[in-house]
């Protein structure tokens, strides 16, 4: 696929104003018009993916840049997946992946930014939060009585915490992008109808029964309290420099390559070199070329 209409394909399911943000306007099972068969798809992220090890390796020594993908979705939707083969292509010394799963006691003792600040990525190399702390504007959400564990004093606990943590978030990745991380946010949108093949999928395949948990139909029935937590929350906290992505999800080899284009143009804007060297330094190169050319084979 040529390069603009690919770029014409992210940017539709980019969201930077989430102000007239509506869930119900994205189609989880869309394919962006593309009527390609299996292995043209397979091609074509192939491609996404040698790009991106490609600009990787350049950020890596450029050192200056630093890259946050963020992963939202409900289960079954292909965040492992996806993460597992857009990057697969990446220098493992270049790329982190943290999975955030339920708040030990020790992070229940700090603000619920804590733990995932820690987890930053360092310059030069790709940070992958798979969930992260929008989960406490969804989990924490949908379950009330999670934020009771957070022992925040009883005053600062109010109707309007979320439209606060929405707050503290944009402020939080607007001090990350003044300070050279490049934030890209993924929610993979899911529809119901497709989790519940792929439930009753993993049900059937014993080799995948250890992917299905029993709360998953717990957490399945509160589906429509979910979905208006993921709205409310992207309309919030979607902005021009910490953009959500809201990917359809039921085609798996479809959200790939959206996340993978998404992924490559990102780099891209920050126009990545390699560094160069000059002067005495590069001197110091030429004298050590002469040196190993004079030695001597034995």
């Amino acid at each position: 696929m040529e390069k603009m209409k690919l770029a014409k394909l992210v940017h539709r399911y980019c969201v930077t104003d989430g102000d007239k943000f509506r869930l119900a306007d994205f189609d989880a099972g869309d394919t962006g018009g593309l009527d390609i068969d299996k292995k043209e798809a397979k091609d074509l992220l192939a491609e996404g993916i040698a790009r991106l090890a490609d600009l990787q390796e350049r950020l890596y020594a450029q050192d200056r840049w630093a890259v946050l993908a963020i992963f939202q979705a409900m289960d079954a939707a292909g965040k492992d997946s996806a993460i597992e083969h857009v990057m697969s292509g990446i220098n493992p010394q270049g790329c982190e992946v943290h999975s955030f799963k339920r708040p030990s006691e020790e992070e229940y003792e700090h603000d619920f930014l804590w733990r995932s600040a820690k987890r930053l990525p360092e310059r030069g190399r790709i940070g992958i939060f798979n969930r992260s702390y929008y989960e406490e504007v969804l989990v924490v959400r949908v379950h009330p009585e999670v934020l009771a564990r957070e022992k925040i004093p009883n005053k600062l606990v109010g109707k309007r915490i979320w439209k606060e943590r929405f707050k503290d978030m944009r402020a939080f990745e607007r001090y990350l992008t003044r300070n050279g991380t490049r934030i890209l946010k993924f929610h993979l949108q899911l529809s119901k109808a497709e989790q519940k093949r792929r439930f009753l999928e993993r049900l059937d395949t014993p080799s995948k029964h250890w992917k299905f948990e029993i709360g998953d139909l717990a957490e399945r029935k509160l589906w429509d309290k979910y979905m208006f937590a993921y709205e409310d929350m992207i309309r919030h906290t979607s902005t021009p420099e910490a953009p959500w992505y809201v990917v359809p999800a039921d085609n798996k080899w479809f959200s790939r390559i959206v996340v993978a284009a998404a992924m490559v143009e990102a780099l891209e804007s920050l126009d990545l070199k390699f560094p160069t060297v000059s002067g005495a330094a590069l001197n110091d190169l030429k004298e050590a070329r002469q040196s190993l050319l004079a030695e001597k084979e034995k």
